[in-house]
């Protein structure tokens, strides 16, 4: 390795195997030492901040950093230390055969949008039911103010990269073939920021608090994704910010269980009106009642629907059902009078009244021989 490249994870402080948030901590905690704002005049530390910054643009990239993990500066600067443009007039061979397979005719490459970012959110049934507005906060990174998403400091510019030539892009020969990929100098801008802005560390784009009002419509269920276009985190030097998805979590429901748009409702019924028969008034999540009736000799575990009394169907029309599983609840606590009364219809019984469990004796007797 030639001595003027100095390995980027000695220039950062960090082991090899150090993990991203080690990484960028270690970046944040030099760049502020040695910036030219700090160090005005300061040719060392200007030196060393652009050193810093391009040993960081490596690091923080998982692709970059297995390359140069794998094959140290050679991996960026053409195999064997090769400069970027060695391998130029072969490189241009390629394009013209293969097109945009080799850069599509060697124009600058484009910064890439900002990543799209994820939010978990909970909600209740009942706001999945009528739908709900939220207000929620996130730390993300917005384009700078100051230097309005350029990276460069007021008043200052930028150069062409001595690096790709203002190319945006380096080539390496590897065996028979020519390899391209971004700049890691300019990261694909063809361009370096001389004088970096103080704000933004020459990123173009800073951590802040972002509020944002999600409207969620009524029909969602868990795992329903929102996207928020270009709510994500903020792009490089100024490039497209990526989306903000809203992943849903639905709480379970005191009453109600939901498969799909369908409502269960489990209804516990006491042994007379199983027996007698009646009507149950049972309400929906819209508040409205619905009159069930309840046929006599019903058994538990019988199901009743209501038609349109369940989910409403996301961005649909209509709604699904309510399904109303019937358990029949055996007292536990009776009067004397009470009592009375069960013996006395106890006397009266043939085995006619339970046909089931007159059934089940009978079946029984004959698997025991009688």
């Amino acid at each position: 390795m030639p001595a003027t490249e100095i390995d980027y994870y000695e220039l950062l402080g960090v082991a090899r195997d150090a993990d991203g948030d080690t990484i960028k901590s270690a970046y944040r905690r030099i760049a502020m030492e040695c910036h030219p704002d700090r160090n005005p005049g300061c040719a060392d530390s200007e030196a060393r901040f652009k050193a810093v910054s391009a040993a960081y643009d490596c690091l923080k990239d998982p692709q970059k950093r297995a390359a140069y993990d794998r094959f140290g500066h050679a991996a960026f600067n053409g195999m064997g230390g090769a400069g970027p443009q060695d391998f130029g007039d072969i490189g241009d061979i390629f394009e013209t055969i293969f097109g945009s397979a080799f850069g599509g005719g060697g124009g600058r490459q484009q910064v890439r949008r900002g990543a799209d970012l994820r939010y978990d959110m909970e909600i209740t049934l009942d706001e999945a039911f009528h739908g709900v507005k939220r207000e929620i906060e996130i730390e993300v990174s917005q384009n700078c103010t100051t230097c309005d998403g350029s990276g460069t400091k007021p008043g200052t510019g930028t150069r062409t990269c001595n690096l790709c030539g203002g190319h945006g892009k380096v080539r390496a020969k590897q065996g028979f073939f020519v390899v391209e990929r971004a700049c890691p100098s300019c990261n694909g801008r063809g361009e370096v920021i001389e004088s970096p802005c103080g704000e933004c560390r020459g990123e173009g784009r800073v951590d802040r608090p972002r509020r944002l009002e999600v409207d969620i419509p009524p029909g969602v269920d868990t795992g329903t994704r929102i996207r928020l276009a270009d709510k994500g985190e903020a792009g490089l030097y100024g490039a497209p910010p990526g989306d903000l998805y809203i992943f849903l979590h639905v709480s379970r429901h005191k009453l109600f269980e939901r498969e799909g748009t369908t409502l269960i409702a489990h209804l516990p019924i006491s042994f007379t009106t199983a027996a007698l028969g009646g009507t149950v008034d049972i309400p929906d999540l819209g508040g409205t009642a619905h009159a069930l009736t309840i046929s006599p000799g019903i058994q538990s575990g019988k199901q009743l629907r209501i038609r349109g009394a369940g989910m409403p169907v996301l961005q649909g029309r209509g709604r699904g059902d309510m399904v109303v599983e019937v358990a029949v609840e055996t007292p536990t606590r009776l009067t004397a009078r009470q009592k009375e009364l069960l013996r006395e219809f106890q006397e009266t019984e043939t085995g006619e009244e339970c046909p089931e469990s007159r059934g089940f004796f009978d079946r029984l007797k004959d698997a025991l021989g009688g």
